[in-house]
């Protein structure tokens, strides 16, 4: 499966206006580097790749992306009221008692979220168990996105994850992981040599370069799942 069809490309308009949706979330937030680090991949992704929209977040054949770092979740929650998933008068509640948008997504109370987050790794292999479930049903074009964080790979339920995708040929399965260096554990090569050597397609860009991003997600990888490794500044 090669599919890249991708959503239509949007102006920078519409990019630069996500610092005044986040502007709106005045609730306090304790991971706003987290939330910062993910805000040009979310909006490549959502604007120029993932196939769902508001009008398909329930239907088989949508796309699945799932927010494995859940802890900063301002940038997610200001791309999906910039597509459309639900209104902008939402965001000043961010945190509050009584608002969706909790400092951890709920995919039962936020529209368009696959997965409730926030949980250290978590998201990769759920991600896996998404593409397997995929399978059993037939449904083999969807493909499945999930973002992790580079110290989630601290974590030893993702390296389960990531040696069981690779044999098992998860070409449905897409990793975008940011790299702002705050892992405690590394690898020689770097990040993206530990998924290749579990028989991942692997790709490292710089995550703030918009085309760089939008060519890595799209690379062919036949048979093969995908590793974006999107690096960014250090966390402070």
């Amino acid at each position: 499966m090669t599919n890249t069809t991708a959503a239509p490309v949007r102006g920078l308009r519409e990019f630069h206006d996500l610092d005044r949706l986040i502007a709106l979330m005045t609730g306090a937030e304790k991971h706003a580097p987290a939330a910062h680090s993910t805000l040009d991949a979310l909006w490549v992704l959502y604007d120029r790749v993932l196939r769902v929209t508001p009008a398909s977040v329930d239907t088989p054949g949508r796309d699945r992306f799932l927010l494995s770092k859940g802890h900063g979740p301002m940038a997610y929650y200001a791309v999906l009221a910039a597509h459309g998933f639900f209104g902008e008068e939402l965001l000043p509640g961010f945190g509050s008692y009584d608002s969706p948008l909790g400092h951890h997504p709920d995919r039962l109370l936020v529209p368009g979220a696959e997965i409730g987050s926030g949980s250290l790794g978590h998201g990769l292999p759920l991600a896996v168990g998404t593409v397997l479930g995929l399978r059993a049903q037939g449904l083999t074009d969807p493909r499945v996105w999930v973002l992790i964080g580079d110290a989630e790979l601290d974590e030893g339920s993702n390296h389960e994850a990531i040696a069981h995708a690779g044999p098992a040929g998860l070409e449905q399965l897409h990793t975008l992981v940011i790299d702002n260096a705050s892992a405690t554990h590394g690898w020689p090569g770097g990040i993206a040599s530990r998924f290749a050597s579990a028989g991942w397609a692997a790709v490292t860009v710089d995550g703030r370069d918009h085309e760089a991003l939008y060519a890595a997600f799209t690379t062919p990888h036949p048979g093969r799942p995908l590793a974006v490794v999107a690096r960014v500044e250090p966390k402070s």
